[in-house]
């Protein structure tokens, strides 16, 4: 197919550049692949100027970014001994004008009496400048933790940090110390000062539902043998968030508290929704909304990042609920329904490449979209460079799940003349393995599909 059959737009010769070798795709391959396969669009030539957005030219974003590892390291070395590490270690460059005059313009909007969440969603789609706490207190908004009304801030933070208090003591106890406080109960009310020095219950007011070996449903020990599994794969999982960031990973006092924190949330959440109860990969859904609180100059915010996260947390998941439910797996709300959206989409913009991927090298989309969409590109980008992506998925007014498909087709576009000269395997470990990007163009061409479908 030819490439009038595509957008104009699309044969700008940021596309159509003569590919080049990108050896970072191979960086988990002990041998290198044939490089006439796995050649890369070169992200530093400029397109024509219709195509650039206005602000690409001055800002930071505009430039090829680091690899993961090389950002991490970054990190590493300024989060070790500090838990006030800022937004501003998760950027590559220095700040921009543009950045500037956006920031200005969204601490005029936060300090207004009453946030504009219109203007405040378009401000921020464009991305929001590291540094300042703009970041938690922006997401805090466009998520609706925090009432658009400034003068009910204090009061709804305190209200929900009181309850998710309240969570956490009902939730996390574990029944010898239920079976304590009910005995503790049980002596107050009826003065039984034996028991009361004793800290036990006899062996007649042990009831079947509080004994160890109870299988009833009711049994808090059988709820409780239930919940360890869980429990279990929870701090598995915790344990390997972002290994290669002290934030998270390591020995130090600061990385155990936001472990012990990253757990804590998921395992409240399991509990209060046993319906979906805890599915691997939701710690990497969560390390980025507690980075970015947990980093917040003002230290009662970042005091009570845990409990902020928590609801924000549940907040961003109940649009990607269906996707974590097993049982809806075939539904028309399930993850292969939204994959084959994504699918539909690729066909509607890009008909040459949707067809050589799934028609003449067979790529099923489940292969590497499965992972896009329900980690929500966490794992495709480094760190700095997936809060960035976040803000604009944050951002829009239809919900993150549109945003997110269309970035997801837009990935897709960057990379297509490597795609379109690839076979199986080396399409495959592509899309496996996203190669570095420059995100300002993935989220402009993101956007560029928006009004090409609007229109």
């Amino acid at each position: 197919m030819g490439k009038d059959r595509i957008p104009d737009w699309l044969n700008s010769s940021l596309w159509s550049t003569t590919p080049c070798a990108d050896d970072r795709l191979h960086r988990d391959s002990s041998s290198s692949a044939n490089t006439s396969s796995s050649a890369v669009p070169d992200l530093n030539a400029q397109p024509p100027a219709p195509v650039l957005p206005p602000a690409a030219a001055s800002s930071p974003q505009s430039t090829v970014t680091s690899p993961k590892s090389e950002f991490r390291d970054g990190v590493d070395k300024n989060s070790n001994d500090t838990s006030n590490d800022n937004d501003q270690n998760a950027s590559s460059s220095g700040v921009s004008p543009d950045d500037i005059s956006r920031q200005a313009q969204l601490l005029t909007e936060l300090s207004k009496k009453v946030v504009n969440l219109r203007e405040l969603r378009r401000i921020a789609s464009q991305g929001i400048p590291d540094g300042a706490g703009i970041r938690s207190t922006v997401w805090k908004l466009l998520l609706g933790y925090l009432p658009p009304d400034r003068v009910q801030w204090s009061s709804e933070l305190a209200k929900k940090r009181s309850e998710y208090k309240q969570f956490k003591q009902e939730l996390l106890m574990n029944p010898t110390e239920i079976t304590r406080k009910l005995e503790k109960s049980s002596v107050h009310e009826n003065d039984h000062s034996k028991s009361e020095s004793s800290g036990l219950l006899s062996r007649s007011q042990v009831t079947h539902g509080e004994h160890p070996l109870s299988l009833g449903e009711s049994s808090i020990w059988n709820q409780f043998f239930q919940d360890s599994e869980i429990i279990e794969q929870i701090d598995r999982d915790v344990r390997r968030t972002h290994p290669d960031m002290h934030f998270f990973s390591g020995d130090s006092q600061l990385a155990k508290s936001n472990r012990d924190a990253l757990k804590d949330i998921l395992i409240v959440f399991a509990k209060l929704n046993p319906g979906i109860r805890y599915v691997q990969g939701m710690n990497e859904i969560l390390a980025p909304l507690f980075y970015v609180f947990r980093n917040d100059p003002d230290e009662e915010m970042a005091a009570a990042a845990e409990a902020d996260s928590f609801f924000c947390f549940v907040e961003l998941l109940s649009g990607f609920r269906d996707h974590f439910c097993k049982q809806l797996d075939n539904s028309n709300v399930g993850i292969r329904a939204t994959i084959t959206r994504l699918s539909q989409f690729l066909k509607e913009h890009d008909e040459e490449l949707w067809r050589h991927l799934e028609i003449t090298t067979k790529v099923n989309p489940q292969f590497y979209a499965f992972r896009w969409i329900t980690l929500l590109l966490t794992q495709e980008f480094n760190f700095a460079d997936s809060l960035h992506i976040w803000d604009t998925l944050l951002s829009d007014p239809e919900g993150p799940l549109e945003t997110l498909l269309r970035v997801c087709c837009a990935m897709l576009i960057l990379v297509r003349r490597r795609l379109l000269a690839g076979d199986f395997t080396s399409n495959l470990k592509l899309l496996q393995n996203y190669p570095p990007s420059n995100i300002s163009h993935l989220l402009y061409v993101a956007n560029k599909l928006r009004s090409q479908a609007a229109s």
